[in-house]
């Protein structure tokens, strides 16, 4: 097995277990076993637990813009362009490993918040996470109404955090699909739009 094979076997595992079971409830041991490795071997490649979790977010982060960038890419015009988030939400759960919900959610809700800059990597890609959607829901909604843009984005900020937590419950069904919709509606966007 390659250096890179074995990479990603513990990202994965490490994957799995933090967001289906909980982040300090699982411990490097679990991940090094259910990756097929020693522990040793995940030391050396993330060097510590916060750092295997840094990883696995940074992973995360960039799978979840590559998708968000082909929806939005993909929506014919600047409203589905906004509303994109919500197919780009199903599109992501398609193709990645299953959790509950959120990585990001997940994470911040079993950590303090980050300390500073650059001292807490895993708290530090939660931030750019949040960071990242507001401001381009908000640049998004700009091409929209610039006058309404931050009301477009916190409204469909709001739908979306909403859609994450009903991942979480397992109901409604279609999460995602039906938040666009009350996007829709709230908006007041007609669904030719």
């Amino acid at each position: 097995m390659t250096k890179e094979q074995t990479r990603t076997r513990i990202l994965d595992a490490a994957e799995s277990l933090f967001f289906t079971e909980g982040i300090a409830a699982t411990g490097v041991d679990r991940v090094a076993s259910a990756a097929g490795v020693s522990v040793v071997t995940l030391y050396a490649h993330t060097g510590s637990k916060d750092g295997l979790l840094a990883e696995v977010l940074q992973r995360r982060l960039d799978g979840w813009r590559a998708v968000w960038d082909e929806e939005v890419a993909a929506a014919p015009g600047p409203r589905e362009r906004v509303l994109a988030v919500f197919d780009a939400l199903a599109a992501f759960r398609a193709r990645s490993s299953p959790t509950q919900w959120c990585s990001f959610l997940a994470t911040a809700s079993e950590r303090p918040p980050a300390r500073g800059e650059g001292e807490d990597r895993a708290g530090d890609l939660v931030d750019a996470d949040t960071a990242g959607l507001v401001g381009r829901l908000r640049e998004l909604a700009a091409d929209v109404d610039p006058e309404r843009a931050e009301e477009i984005a916190d409204t469909v900020l709001l739908l979306y955090n909403g859609a994450l937590a009903s991942l979480l419950r397992g109901v409604p069904q279609d999460p995602a699909g039906r938040a666009a919709e009350t996007a829709r509606a709230a908006l007041g966007w007609g669904r030719e739009g």
